[in-house]
């Protein structure tokens, strides 16, 4: 955002207050009515990414009353046509199809840039934004390997950006309500967190190289990872499951659940890791875990646990995903939505917040659209009034961070021994390796 129009943004965002969270007023349309304000008076923004949770966090910014989507961005054609058509039919004004976002970022009218593009691309696309002037949002995990996430760190701080993590629990009321009662000392000291995700995902089968389909741009989909051929059963999904662009279960879902439980104890980085687990269900070309366990221990602190299953669906505590703190004097569950619970150590039910939102926690795209609307608004205020983030890029990388020591030490094999100041693996140079990553020639990130 160029500094006169970020001045006008914030001189005027008291004054539309009442636009903001008042209803639609009669005798105007939802499209009319959110652009009684002015156009200078929303964050505009660009959407990198847009297949199919790109799709639902497009939309969802579309949706603010605050906010208008000027770029879409997608190395697939057809993912672009879906969501220019989507995002205008919400905002009644059509976005500009930019394939490459980099064209985007040299809108002066762009204010932030939305990443929701795969993982390997969220650092580097990131970086190129806090260069270019533009505030983040930027889908979990914040980085690939843990060296762009301290590159992040550097950047946002370097070019002064708002750069958000997209770990949406942060801003759902009920799951900050949660947190401070367990700081309140509801359960007495916690000490332990177990934190889990479960699925019943399909196997990916043994995939071929073939010709790059005609509505792909393969090469900036790769962007900064070295080039490897197409091959039929890695777009969209599934490079989740390699190692080259992804990043396993543990961060694609372990993350929000790590998040929170390093948020309820109180803790930053450890100071030992270990993981097992496997590619267990089928014999495919999934490299990464379908069944993980991941132990983080944090000295006289607490320990944290997450157990993931890709491949069986079971619930744990009645539901498909949630974070469970054991105290001195009870437990507190938060589960897949908005709500949680409270026991004794008898364990009789002492208190129970319910959720009153519908969300999916297995859907991949959109579980929870109405209460991310929450994380979205304390991006823009966060902008327009300097309101402080409730996910910034300092606690987005400590919390990728670990299930990112969780992902070396299963693939070495081994426990890590960390520095609790700053997460650093111990005198392990094979472990270090998985630090960083090499890039395709042209494409290193940097601050």
């Amino acid at each position: 955002m160029n500094n006169s129009r970020r001045d006008f943004i914030k001189k005027t965002s008291m004054g539309s207050v009442a636009f903001s969270f008042g209803g639609v007023l009669q005798g105007f349309s939802a499209g009319s009515y959110r652009n009684i304000i002015g156009a200078n008076d929303k964050i505009a923004v660009a959407c990198m990414g847009v297949n199919s949770r790109g799709l639902a966090v497009g939309k969802n910014f579309a949706s603010q009353r605050n906010c208008e989507v000027l770029h879409v961005c997608d190395v697939d054609n057809r993912a672009s046509t879906k969501c220019i058509a989507a995002i205008e039919s919400i905002q009644q004004k059509r976005p500009k199809d930019t394939p490459d976002f980099r064209k985007a970022l040299e809108d002066k009218d762009v204010d932030v840039l939305i990443v929701t593009a795969p993982d390997h691309w969220h650092a580097p696309a990131a970086l190129l934004a806090c260069a270019a002037g533009k505030d983040v949002y930027l889908e979990k995990p914040c980085s690939h390997n843990p060296n762009e996430g301290e590159m992040l760190v550097k950047a946002a701080a370097k070019h002064k950006r708002v750069l958000q993590m997209g770990n949406q629990r942060r801003s759902w009321p009920n799951v900050s309500a949660a947190i401070a009662e367990l700081h309140g000392g509801v359960i007495g000291k916690p000490y332990y967190a177990k934190t889990w995700y479960t699925n019943n995902r399909p196997s990916i089968g043994k995939g071929k190289e073939a010709a790059v389909p005609d509505w792909l741009n393969y090469d900036l989909w790769q962007g900064p990872a070295p080039r490897r051929p197409y091959r039929d059963n890695l777009i969209h999904y599934n490079w989740h499951w390699f190692w080259h662009w992804g990043t396993g279960e543990a961060l694609n879902n372990g993350t929000h659940m790590v998040d929170l439980a390093r948020w309820g104890l109180g803790v930053t980085y450890p100071t030992s890791v270990n993981s097992t687990g496997g590619r267990y269900r089928y014999q495919d070309d999934w490299e990464t875990p379908d069944t993980q366990v991941i132990n983080l221990s944090f000295g006289d602190k607490g320990m944290i646990s997450w157990e993931g299953r890709s491949c069986n669906s079971r619930n744990v505590e009645g539901s498909s995903v949630g974070v469970i703190f054991y105290g001195e004097n009870g437990s507190l569950t938060i589960e897949s939505g908005n709500s949680y619970k409270i026991h004794d150590l008898k364990n009789k039910l002492v208190k129970e917040v319910k959720n009153t939102q519908n969300i999916d926690a297995r859907n991949v795209a959109d579980p929870a659209q109405e209460l991310d609307a929450y994380h979205i608004q304390n991006l823009f205020d966060a902008i327009k009034k300097g309101t402080p983030l409730n996910s910034d890029i300092v606690g987005g990388h400590q919390s990728t961070l670990l299930v990112q020591l969780g992902n070396i030490a299963q693939r070495t094999g081994r426990t890590l021994h960390t520095d609790p100041t700053n997460g650093h693996i111990l005198n392990d140079s094979a472990a270090m390796k998985y630090w960083s990553r090499e890039y395709e020639k042209g494409w290193e990130p940097k601050v």
